[in-house]
């Protein structure tokens, strides 16, 4: 779907690449966040040494899941960016297919919370989802900022 040339065009919230870059890093690492911060929650009624084997756990297997989950959505949507010409919509840092997939993410999330599972095993997935997720942020703002600063010399390039 295009706005081009419609009254709708002046109301498209358009940014900078390395602004979608940044909005994609930050919802990623404030994903992450929340996750880590439900998971500590509930490791904290646990006893220490069961707590920290799954705090443990869930670091050691966020690797993984980055490198071999997320990492390839992350150089998807980053190409995608890259490639857009000129400016985007603050939301299309991601498909809207993938919107979708968030929603479904989101309510399987709220069925395990609400499941029998232990919260103790729940809290190694929460952790290893969570920690992939914010190594997956930082790799948006990493790139962000190489293209801000891209954006930067050629605008000082582009005679006015």
């Amino acid at each position: 779907m295009t706005f081009k040339n419609s009254k709708l065009e002046t109301w498209k919230p358009g940014v900078s690449k390395s602004v979608l870059m940044s909005v994609a890093g930050i919802s990623w690492i404030g994903t992450a966040i929340m996750l880590n911060v439900i998971s500590y929650f509930w490791l904290k009624t646990e006893n220490h040494h069961d707590a920290l084997f799954a705090a443990v756990g869930g670091i050691v297997c966020a690797p993984l899941i980055h490198h071999f989950g997320f990492l390839r959505i992350v150089d998807r949507n980053l190409g995608r960016i890259h490639a857009m010409e000129g400016t985007g919509c603050v939301f299309s840092f991601m498909p809207w297919k993938s919107y979708l997939l968030i929603i479904i993410m989101i309510f399987l999330g709220i069925m395990l919370r609400h499941s029998p599972v232990p919260k103790l095993y729940l809290a190694v997935l929460y952790t290893a989802i969570g920690t992939a997720l914010f190594l997956s942020g930082v790799r948006y703002l990493r790139h962000s900022i190489r293209t801000s600063k891209e954006e930067v010399c050629l605008s000082d390039d582009d005679p006015q």
